[in-house]
């Protein structure tokens, strides 16, 4: 069974710093693992997001002058910016659908899953991509949640510090954790739309199970289309570069704008090779994007939110 696993050694914390990390003393509970005897995976990635209001964007050429100021951003604080290539095309094109029960159990319990396909030239390509993931403020918490699936083929699994402003002010920010699953579409057969056959696949889900003829569905009949274009790679010293890229979400039929995000992600071997130096840099560099782009953030929100609060919902949810 294949996985690409992350190893890192786990600080609970809720700055930049401490999510990028440092290889200090690990707790009792660090050294413990999985009921099957598996060590507990660990942290070994860093998602920094803004998200942005959708009315900013009307063409591909505000993705563009986003990206101008994130390269001049970047440049002030002492970060490198390695433009991609592909800033100068078209938008890559992908349609995202979540999957929950009527009461959105899962997401009321800080899980989410989603199905992403890729598009070329309004053609699917490629194996249908299924993330399943626990997403929680406490990273004990969302350590200690066993995401694996139980299906023959591959898997991936990637834990991830997800870094957002905070709810109310620019200047700031608070801390996620995203322990997620992928795999493709083909590497399970049994899917069938029932909450059982879900408990099969995720046994982490098995106490949100009712009863047996459940189903999940997707989430307020949406059906999300996304627009993403690469600005580049940043560069915060001492190896640790990561490629960003802006985007938006809207509906499928209407159309209807729901959000932007602005997203750069670091992977590292382990929170003690990261150097001082390059968490300080990512930092600066986060919260002086926050300023120069003040008029442009959607602060209190994510992604997925939107979409659950489509039909004016509220779900309560640990984002």
């Amino acid at each position: 069974m294949g996985r690409d696993k992350d190893h890192k050694k786990k600080k609970k914390g809720n700055s930049l710093a401490r999510a990028a990390g440092s290889g200090s003393r690990a707790s009792a509970a660090q050294l413990a693992g999985y009921a099957d005897g598996q060590p507990f995976d660990q942290v070994t990635y860093l998602e920094a997001k803004l998200i942005l209001k959708p009315e900013r964007f009307t063409s591909v050429q505000n993705f563009r002058e986003f990206g101008k100021i994130v390269e001049k951003t970047a440049k002030k604080v002492g970060v490198g910016f390695i433009d991609d290539p592909k800033a100068g095309l078209r938008p890559e094109v992908r349609e995202i659908v979540f999957g929950d029960t009527p009461d959105f159990r899962l997401y009321n319990n800080a899980f989410i899953l989603r199905r992403r396909i890729s598009y070329v030239d309004g053609f699917p390509v490629g194996d249908p991509e299924i993330v399943f993931k626990f997403r929680h403020p406490d990273e004990q918490q969302a350590t200690a949640m066993d995401v694996r699936p139980k299906i023959a083929g591959k898997y991936r699994i990637k834990f991830k510090a997800e870094v957002l402003p905070l709810k109310d002010r620019v200047g700031g920010y608070r801390m996620l954790y995203s322990h997620n699953c992928q795999f493709g579409l083909s590497q399970v057969h049994d899917a069938d739309g029932s909450m059982s056959t879900l408990v099969r696949i995720f046994p982490a889900l098995a106490t949100l199970k009712k009863s047996a003829g459940e189903r999940i569905s997707l989430v307020n009949e949406g059906i999300v289309e996304e627009l993403l274009l690469p600005l580049g790679q940043l560069d915060f010293g001492k190896g640790q570069v990561g490629k960003c890229d802006i985007g938006l979400w809207r509906t499928r039929g209407e159309h209807k704008s729901l959000v932007g995000e602005f997203a750069f992600q670091v992977k590292f071997p382990s929170r003690a090779e990261v150097s001082e130096k390059a968490k300080k840099r990512a930092a600066q560099f986060y919260l002086g994007l926050q300023r120069a782009v003040e008029g442009w953030l959607a602060l209190g929100v994510t992604k997925t939110g939107m979409v659950y609060r489509l039909k004016g919902n509220q779900p309560q949810s640990h984002e």
